[in-house]
């Protein structure tokens, strides 16, 4: 079933920037930036972070206010400070043995990151990988990695999978088995969430004066670390 599966994926993967490189800066970055965000929107975001931050050298030599300016649209603003830190932390003591100790780095960036960057025999597991395994019931090597995520990505759909197109339907024994739709994400228009976004874009736009806005919202981006206090004005932080 491997042997299909990478025959597949040569001829059908997809053509993604961070596939070019085998720079483990470059590939945590990509990382970070998938987390909870299409494919598609990260992919101009990558190009553009590294253009202007080609190393974590530079990118821990930035503001962290410049950070969560370019990091504006693609959501959960808490990553871009998480990788922040880890530029940080990456300048000045190298990379650690267990890449967990980084902020923002969970056991699949960990091993995307060992896998695609540093070539070590680990399979990283997200939502696709553990979907294809678990309807093939097959257990794939490391060397497959990329090609299950593409093809949980394109083929093996979480609701309805495309059986018909799929290059391990033959021996798959979920093969035409419909799904019960994932749990949905709560709401996002009008919700707290929302509410933060907007806040986050207005002080990045400019500062503006805390006490005329929502205090809860205030408070939570201040414990994140994403907006800090300059007398009356709240501002993005230095």
């Amino acid at each position: 079933m491997e042997t299909e599966l990478l025959a597949w994926y040569e001829r059908a993967k997809r053509d993604l920037p961070w596939r070019r490189t085998r720079d483990p800066y470059a590939i945590l970055v990509s990382e970070i930036m998938l987390q909870q965000t299409q494919v598609e929107r990260v992919v101009p975001r990558y190009v553009a972070w590294l253009e202007r931050w080609p190393t974590a050298a530079d990118l821990a030599a930035a503001s962290a206010g410049d950070v969560i300016r370019a990091w504006q649209g693609l959501g959960y603003n808490r990553r871009a400070i998480a990788l922040h830190t880890a530029a940080k932390s990456i300048a000045e003591n190298g990379w650690p043995a267990d890449l967990t100790t980084l902020p923002g780095v969970g056991p699949y960036t960990a091993a995307a990151v060992r896998n695609f960057a540093l070539g070590e025999p680990v399979l990283p597991i997200d939502v696709n990988v553990t979907r294809v395994r678990e309807r093939t019931g097959y257990d794939f090597s490391p060397a497959s990695a990329q090609a299950l995520m593409d093809l949980g990505a394109t083929v093996c759909l979480a609701r309805i999978p495309r059986c018909d197109i799929c290059p391990l339907a033959a021996g798959c024994p979920s093969r035409g088995r419909r799904h019960e739709p994932a749990r949905k994400q709560s709401r996002f228009e009008g919700s707290f969430r929302q509410r933060r976004a907007e806040l986050l874009r207005l002080v990045a736009d400019s500062p503006r004066v805390a006490a005329t806005l929502e205090s809860a919202v205030v408070e939570s981006l201040l414990r994140d670390g994403l907006v800090a206090l300059d007398g009356p004005l709240l501002t993005l932080p230095s």
